[in-house]
């Protein structure tokens, strides 16, 4: 991906209480998606994608990706989500209309730690069952707290935005379905093996 340098203006996403609703609950992995969301679709002056116009690509599977999901309209049942296993807080956004793609990546200076000193500690006592009443509740408030703070920090205080170019992602493709050999289960064509000659699925062919 080769680095290009464009500006982009603040355009309206849906609304962070859209993602809690979505996810179950507040939280600042929830949070600091949504704030990545925000700073791909701004960069790329595009709006959510109702199809698979906007194309995201995420290098974790927490809780920001269900934010991702969310705002920008990119989900793995429209092929437009793709999912890197690299344990990294890095998104890639790509307008498929436009050809333009921003990499959004964390600050090492940003830490929940920083803006929440007590948190993990807090949660470490409630989730071991030895917190009191007061102190779940001061969980919750705390988590809300540092959830609405993170929506207010300026998204390129954040992260560290590129403008890349980069290839089209390919598009979402329909497999045909094929039954199993070996336990009778339908399964998609593209995801067998071949063993003894025939075509089974992932977990029989690793059995």
């Amino acid at each position: 991906m080769k680095k290009i340098e464009k500006k982009g203006d603040l355009i309206p996403i849906k609304a962070f209480k859209e993602v809690t609703e979505f996810h179950g609950h507040v939280c600042p992995g929830s949070a600091i998606g949504y704030k990545a969301a925000e700073a791909g679709l701004n960069e790329l002056k595009s709006s959510a994608s109702s199809d698979e116009e906007i194309v995201a690509i995420v290098e974790n599977d927490s809780c920001a990706v269900d934010a991702i999901q969310v705002v920008t309209g990119c989900t793995f049942g429209k092929g437009n989500l793709i999912f890197l296993d690299h344990g990294k807080q890095v998104y890639t956004f790509y307008n498929r209309s436009t050809n333009d793609g921003v990499r959004v990546a964390l600050k090492d200076s940003f830490s929940v730690d920083l803006l929440a000193p007590k948190l993990n500690q807090l949660r470490a006592k409630v989730h071991a069952g030895n917190a009191t009443d007061l102190e779940k509740e001061d969980l919750q408030n705390m988590v809300q707290d540092v959830a609405n703070e993170i929506i207010e920090i300026p998204y390129k205080n954040m992260f560290e935005v590129e403008h890349v170019e980069m290839e089209a992602p390919s598009k979402a493709k329909i497999f045909k379905s094929v039954k199993c050999s070996k336990c009778g289960e339908m399964v998609s064509e593209n995801r067998t093996e071949i063993l003894n000659g025939e075509l089974v699925c992932i977990p029989c062919f690793k059995d």
